[in-house]
């Protein structure tokens, strides 16, 4: 079996999938015409079209845009089950989702809206696909604080719905630190932590994540080779990195998916991670990131198998749960 198809076949956690970003523009033209709302384009294709990115900052106005037709709670649910369809294709056997429930509460969709939508699809998705999944409810960085203590506090009735909080949005401009009291809030209700850093933003970025807002994973991080201090202590304390290969080649985070750091940071002892980020957007799910980048940086069956044992690793899951993946691993090494 080749490194290629090692990596199609073996079983592995999703960990940075923004579920919005999923919506596919087919479903989100079915959401349009099912809940009455006009979009700025005539057709799928005139949608798709529209996919090119100079950088994070003009991704996220058309993701915003297709955000809007979501106002149902079965809206939200045949969202997250065209994802978990895909996922379990791509032998996804835990994903961990971010949701942002500021675009959809600023458009007045309630939380319970949002949360309820979702949740059922999490439980569908254990019972009729084999994947286990948990929510991450994220803050949006370009907003202020108070507007995240409020989205936190409109959360907390559906406490048993999400796991952990996140921060995503635009990275440039919005220090980690702009969140440290809100963070602090959730670390005293019992969420993981995690935070997007590094990606555009600075190796200070993911300093502060680390430092002031304690997190327990590091979304994107791929700027940390640029401080070898920072290598250093990703490599001592294992805290996991969740890259996202063809989100970055897409925003233009790197040139060529050839000089992609993850090898790099493989060979540093860090524990990255490969996820998709917003695959509708950016060309390309699980599969198609883990393929991609396998060929691209020509990495090995052994590498394959360390980013898969690393996704375990790094999930939000108890012990028992993580040793059954560990020995799916195993079992598909060896097969």
């Amino acid at each position: 079996m080749s490194a290629t198809e090692l990596a199609r076949s073996i079983p592995k956690a999703e960990l940075h999938i923004h579920i919005e970003g999923s919506l596919e523009p087919e479903l989100i033209f079915a959401l349009a015409e099912r809940n009455g709302v006009s979009l700025p384009y005539a057709s799928v294709e005139a949608l798709r079209a529209a996919y090119a990115f100079t950088d994070l900052q003009s991704f996220l106005d058309i993701y915003y845009a297709g955000a809007s037709v979501l106002l149902q709670e079965g809206d939200f649910y045949d969202m997250a089950w065209a994802y978990f369809e895909r996922a379990r294709a791509d032998n996804v056997v835990h994903a961990e989702l971010f949701f942002d429930p500021q675009t959809h509460t600023a458009r007045g969709v309630s939380m319970g809206i949002v949360m309820e939508g979702l949740s059922r699809a999490c439980a569908d998705a254990k019972q009729k696909l084999g994947v286990s999944a948990s929510l991450i409810l994220c803050f949006l960085r370009h907003l202020s604080e108070e507007d995240a203590f409020t989205t936190l506090e409109a959360a907390l009735p559906y406490r048993e719905h999400f796991i952990g909080v996140g921060l995503d949005s635009s990275e440039l401009g919005h220090p980690p630190e702009k969140f440290e009291r809100v963070f602090a809030r959730c670390r005293d209700l019992g969420l993981k932590l995690v935070a997007h850093a590094g990606e555009e933003g600075p190796p200070e970025y993911m300093w502060q994540a680390i430092d002031l807002l304690k997190v327990q994973r590091i979304d994107h991080g791929i700027a940390c080779l640029q401080d070898p201090l920072l290598v250093a202590e990703l490599a001592h304390t294992r805290l996991p990195l969740t890259v996202c290969p063809l989100s970055n080649l897409k925003l233009c985070v790197v040139d060529d998916l050839r000089d992609h750091p993850l090898k790099k940071m493989l060979e540093a002892g860090l524990c990255v991670t490969v996820n998709s980020d917003d695959p509708a957007y950016f060309g390309g799910y699980m599969n198609a990131n883990f393929v991609q980048t396998v060929e691209a940086l020509n990495l090995s069956k052994e590498d394959v198998v360390a980013l898969a044992r690393n996704s375990f690793e790094a999930a939000f899951v108890d012990s028992e749960q993580r040793r059954r993946f560990m020995q799916m691993v195993s079992a598909a090494q060896t097969a």
